[in-house]
């Protein structure tokens, strides 16, 4: 996920670090988003350990995550590595878009055309995970079962009270991040979407 395009409302953080016209360029491929968003998501990883999982050759994913090293995303896992197994992990926990006017308008199209593959390949994922769920839920405790959700709101807003409403929904999620340490008993990785547009209505 992958982890989700990051609003120009989110808070600043060193753990998610704005893509610039380079590192958007390097990152906009499908492939490669995806062995990132395993390694996020999941944790450091080999080659061949990712390219079974996506049904990949280990020549493909070997090659876009040495792709991905050359722009700062990825790097190898020195408490991992051997001689015969290169282990990677990701950098950081994320990415964010300061500002998707930047790329929107940027006078290269090579840029505008990375900035579609990021956009359309995340909102893909996006249907791709809840998708697995609806047809994985039954495997899962009744608790669980419980919690989920699939809602959607029509509100109208101005830009300023859109833009408002996105600040907050990010940070009451930031809210509950370390709350939960990681093999807690009954805990369960939650992925959260939200998604934010205006839509004429004449």
């Amino acid at each position: 996920m992958p982890e989700t395009p990051e609003t120009p409302a989110r808070p600043k953080d060193d753990d998610t670090p704005p893509l610039s016209p380079r590192s958007l360029r390097g990152l906009a491929h499908p492939l490669r988003m995806r062995l990132l968003a395993m390694l996020r998501e999941d944790g450091p990883a080999t080659a061949s350990g990712l390219a079974a999982r996506l049904g990949e050759s280990s020549g493909a994913t070997s090659y876009h995550l040495r792709q991905l090293a050359s722009y700062g995303f990825v790097e190898d896992d020195p408490d991992r590595g051997t001689g015969r197994e290169r282990w990677w992990r990701a950098v950081h926990r994320g990415s964010r878009v300061e500002s998707f006017e930047e790329f929107e308008r940027h006078p290269d199209p090579e840029v505008r055309g990375a900035l579609t593959t990021f956009l359309h390949h995340h909102a893909a994922s996006h249907a791709e995970q809840l998708s697995t769920w609806l047809g994985t839920m039954d495997d899962w405790p009744d608790e669980w079962r419980s919690t989920w959700d699939i809602s959607d709101f029509s509100v109208r807003l101005t830009p300023r009270l859109a833009r408002e409403l996105g600040e907050k929904v990010h940070a009451l999620i930031d809210s509950y991040r370390g709350r939960v340490p990681e093999q807690t008993e009954d805990s369960a990785r939650v992925r959260i979407h939200f998604h934010a547009f205006p839509r004429r209505t004449d």
